[in-house]
This record gives structure tokens, sequence and C-alpha cells, in this order.
């Protein structure tokens, strides 16, 4: 069995030049994506969950937010029942947005998989896939 620091150390060695090409051909930085990605999956949000989810600073959300509304990829509106609370939510052009800038680099990836890798090893990558799903949703680790 390989040691998990090694296993890590490997893994992010193949996976920073995969992720650099998945983002190569994108206009809109990750952490914005990730925005509109986790409103398309989820639907509204606040602020402050959006903080959470991304794990950054609700002053980098207000300021990812605004861009994404100058956009207007997404659109603010108030709670009906509480004023204070603000929802954020995807527009139609948001949604579109989102399925352009994930597309550029999946075409990439398929078109690597599809002619790079034999039926064994797109096999092997399928078979990975659950544990690099369980990776990728791991919280901070203590």
């Amino acid at each position: 069995m390989t040691s998990a620091p090694s296993t890590a150390r490997e893994l992010g060695e193949v996976l920073h030049p995969i992720a650099r090409r998945l983002l190569a051909g994108r206009t809109i930085s990750a952490g914005k994506l990730g925005v509109l990605g986790y409103l398309s999956t989820h639907g509204r949000a606040t602020a402050t969950t959006l903080a959470t989810v991304q794990t950054v600073s609700p002053q980098a959300i207000a300021t990812a937010v605004r861009e994404l509304e100058a956009l207007a990829l997404v659109v603010r509106t108030p709670d009906s029942e509480d004023r204070r609370r603000i929802w954020v939510e995807l527009t139609d052009a948001g949604r579109d947005r989102l399925v352009e800038e994930r597309a550029v680099g999946l075409d990439w990836l398929a078109r690597a998989i599809d002619q790079r890798l034999t039926d064994e090893e797109r096999d092997a990558l399928g078979l990975a896939l659950p544990a690099l799903r369980k990776l990728a949703a791991a919280g901070p680790i203590e």
C-alpha cells in the first residue's frame, strides 16, 4: 500500500497541469465560477452561505457577487419576510455562461481521455472517480 504523503504528492503533481489546462480558456475566475456552480446546483443562497461553501471571506464574496451582478450573471433580491436577508440567484445568462465556461476545459479533457488513454486506463479512471469525489468534498482536515 502506498503511503498517504506519497500518494498526495503524486496526485498533486498529476492534477496541477490538468487543472491548469481545464482553466486555461476561461474568462471568469475559478472563484466566481464556484459561485455560479453552487447557485446552479443549489438555487438561491445568501452571501454568508456562499462565503462558507467557497471558504472565502464575506468581503471576497461581496466583491465577487457585485462583479457577477455587473455582468448580469446573478441578481440580488431581498427576502420577502426578512428584508435584511439578501438572496443571490443565478440568471439565465449566468446559467448559460457557466455551461460555456465549463465546456472550454471539458472539451480538451474529453479528447485527451479518448485519444490518450487505453480502454483499461479509461476504466481505471472511472473506478477512481468515487474516491476523487470524496476528496473533492472533504472539508478542512485536522
